[in-house]
Formats: C-alpha cells, structure tokens, sequence
C-alpha cells in the first residue's frame, strides 16, 4: 500500500526513543522512594468510518489526530473507507509522532469492523511496530469501549450498554470475560437510525439529526417493541417507522422511534443489572452520546439505587484513545501480538476476550 513507504527507514529522534523505553520517575510513598514507569501507548483505530491514531498514557491523552470517511451518499462503503484509510493513515500518525510524544507499543482495532479497513490499520500498524521495535498489541473495539469509559469516568464493575453502529449489547463482567447479557438480534441501533435518516433524506450519520428533529417532536405514535429476555429487535420498529414518516411529521416519527427504542433498551440494561447484582451503569458506543437516552438511564439507575456514569462526549465515537489505553492495558499484562499472529479478527466478539485486569 502506499502508506508503507512512510515508515521505511523513518527513525525517531534520541529523546523519542528513550520516552519509548520507558520514562522513569520517583514517586514518594511514606518513606519509601518508587521507583514508576510511566509506560505509553500508541493506538490506531479504524474498524469502519471514523480513522484515529493517539498516544495515551495512564494519565492522559498526550497527542491525538484523524481524519472521518464521510460517504457522498448512502451508508458506509467498505472499500472506498479502506482507501480513505489508506490516504490518510500516514499524515494523522506524522501528526501524532510530531508530538515528540515516546510509546511502548503500538495498538491497532483488531476488530470486530470492516475487513478492508481492519487490513489497512492492522498493516500499517505492523509496520510501525516494526520500525521501532516495539510490541505490537490487538485490541478488540468493542472491549475499548468499556475500557475507555471505566478510565474516564472512574466507575469500577458496571452493567455496561454498548450502542454503536453495528452494536447493541448489554455487558457486564463475570469469570474473567465481559460477558454479553444480550444483544440485538437483527440491526445495531446505530445502524438502523443512520438508516431511517437516509430515508427522511439526512446527510450521514444519522443519529444527531434525529435527535435533534425529535426534541420537536410533541405526539407519540406507536411502533412494534421487541424484547426477548434481554435480547432486542429493531427491524419491525424501523418498518413502522417509515410507514409512519409518510404520513406523520418527521418530529414526530423521530421522537416515537427514540423512545420506543431507547425504552427498550433501558429495560434490558435495567434487567442485567437485577441480574448481575451490580450498582454502576455505563454506557458507550456512538449511540450513547444522545441525551435523551443518557436521561433515561439515568432515571432507572437512581430508582433502583444505581449509579450511571457516561464518558466525556469526544470518548463515544470510535477513536483512538480507546486503542492506545486498551491497548496499554493489555501491554502490562503481556497481552501482545508476534506479526505472524496478528490477522484481523471482522468477527471478533466481546466474550472472546480475556479480562486478567478485573
């Protein structure tokens, strides 16, 4: 590809180098002297539109950068995102390197995500790794997404609702895994909002639109409400929804396929956390974003004497602060990749995953 030739020969100045082994500090604790290392990861992300690279520290994001594929029209073309991600991957990592910024790994979106672009970030990633000799870390997406809210909001062993695109799960961890509770059983919500916005005629994504038009919206219209145990169904609701757009306003049709969706998934989530016992809720994915859906749970969380916790908003899309602190996670416990091992993973689910670190 293209972006290889970016990383031949490329070598980082002395002081980057030695940031990359590892940058010693004292730390005083009583009245002993500590010695710390103060480890840092590189992350890339690139599981579908959104295209990020970031250098994450357990204390912050030191430097970050990306360039989104935004479809002319329709939905998300996996090939042409695989090219955009091919264009643009060698100016967004140059702009986290120029940072000065040292790492101890590179991580990269193993998946689950779109094969062609998974194969252009794991690549370019591998090369990096490379190039300055450091672990190469495969970070399953839908694992940085719980891992990055646990670190932005503090919450310890939440019942977690993760809604993205193509994701609409309930998770919580139990012997070792976060296990999946239940999940959609047709369309990711993400997908199926982004989808009826393309049906009302709204540029991609979707869903910010929605919300928008349904904070207009005044009259509810009843649409089918799916839910099997903790598992959901979204595709006769968006069938009903696109009847209804043809004679109804669209404030209205948006504010009835919200809360007919979002009350669903606010039951299944209340449900895990009968289940599981738990007393924190939290929630990711680009979905959680909308207000309106953060409102509802956090109504339930304080009927049921639970606590709900939501990550900074820029911490909702896919981004590569996930990666690198995921990615940095894994690295302290030996979780890393040889280049022979590092195949993309499209189908890569969130109980595959191993959790030493809970």
């Amino acid at each position: 590809m293209a972006f290889y030739g970016f990383f031949i020969g490329l070598r980082l100045p002395e002081s980057i180098v030695r940031g990359m082994r590892g940058e010693k500090r004292l730390a005083r604790n009583g009245d002993m002297l500590v010695i710390m290392q103060s480890k840092k990861v590189l992350g890339i992300e690139g599981t579908a539109w959104s295209l990020s690279a970031a250098i994450v520290g357990h204390d912050r994001v030191y430097a970050e950068a990306g360039h989104p594929y935004v479809p002319e029209t329709g939905g998300i073309h996996p090939m042409a995102a695989a090219q955009h991600h091919a264009s643009h991957i060698a100016p967004i990592i140059r702009q986290v390197l120029d940072s000065g910024v040292g790492f101890d790994g590179v991580a990269f979106s193993r998946g689950p995500g779109l094969g062609p672009c998974l194969r252009t970030v794991a690549t370019a990633a591998r090369a990096l790794a490379l190039a300055y000799d450091v672990p190469l870390i495969g970070v399953n997406h839908c694992v940085a997404h719980i891992e990055v809210g646990r670190w932005q909001t503090g919450c310890h062993d939440p019942v977690v609702l993760y809604v993205s695109g193509a994701n609409s799960q309930v998770i919580a961890f139990r012997r070792g895994r976060y296990r999946v509770f239940g999940e959609t059983l047709d369309i990711g919500i993400g997908n199926a909002l982004d989808k009826f916005g393309r049906h009302l005629g709204l540029q991609h994504p979707g869903g910010p639109k929605i919300e928008a038009l349904a904070r207009e919206g005044k009259s509810y219209i009843k649409m089918p409400y799916v839910v099997k145990g903790m598992d959901l169904s979204f595709s006769g609701m968006m069938s009903a929804a696109k009847e209804a757009a043809a004679t109804h306003s669209k404030e209205d049709v948006c504010f009835s396929l919200q809360e007919n969706a979002f009350a669903m998934l606010v039951e299944v989530t209340e449900r895990a956390l009968a289940h599981t016992g738990k007393d924190e809720v939290l929630i990711g994915g680009g979905v959680g974003a909308n207000g309106r859906l953060q409102a509802m749970l956090d109504a339930m969380c304080k009927d049921r004497g639970a606590k709900f916790y939501a990550p900074p908003r820029k911490f909702f899309g896919d981004n590569g602060s996930m990666i690198a602190y995921t990615g940095l996670i894994q690295l302290e416990h030996g979780m890393t990749l040889d280049i022979a091992d590092s195949a993309v993973l499209p189908n890569y689910r969130t109980d595959d995953v191993v959790i030493p670190w809970l």
